[in-house]
């Protein structure tokens, strides 16, 4: 298994991404994903998620999500953007600019690669280059951190799927 962050420090609206492979099968990673409110168990930097709208995962679905590094807390408005049930999750984080995606691709063993990417479609928004700058020690330090981030989040996906919690 392998939750290394692709690349070092460079542009904070570069693509993030992080990948492995799981023994579980992708329907139990799926599961997992598929239920947003699981995402702060893994994530080093996200405390919650909650649904804003009735009917449950959906394209257009918002969520509402509280970060946190170190200090400073801050909350997200996302949107799902891409919804192909046991395969592709994206949603779109309105007050960063970023998409954040998930990918499923069964093995031919049983299991599962897991791909987990956060390109940046346009480019990060003024606002959260700011914040970053002034409250995270600099977007690029923050994206450099996000990536590491994700490759924890992706460890401890890993570890639930494979250990059937």
């Amino acid at each position: 298994m392998s939750t290394a962050p692709s690349g070092a420090s460079g542009a904070a609206d570069r693509e993030l991404r992080v990948e492995t492979t799981t023994t579980a099968a992708p329907a139990a990673v799926w599961a997992a994903l598929a239920d947003l409110s699981r995402m702060p168990a893994w994530s080093p930097e996200l405390l919650a998620m909650w649904p804003l709208l009735r009917g449950g995962l959906r394209v257009g679905q918002q969520y509402v999500g509280v970060n946190r590094r170190k200090v400073v807390v801050w909350p997200t408005r996302s949107v799902v953007a891409e919804l192909e049930p046991g395969r592709r999750l994206a949603w779109d984080t309105r007050s960063s600019g970023a998409r954040w995606i998930w990918e499923l691709e069964p093995t031919a063993d049983g299991g599962t690669r897991v791909v987990h990417r956060r390109p940046v479609p346009r480019r990060l928004t003024r606002a959260s280059g700011l914040f970053a700058g002034v409250l995270l020690g600099g977007a690029v330090a923050h994206a450099d951190e996000l990536e590491a981030g994700m490759a924890t989040t992706l460890a401890r996906l890993t570890r639930e799927v494979e250990n059937g919690a």
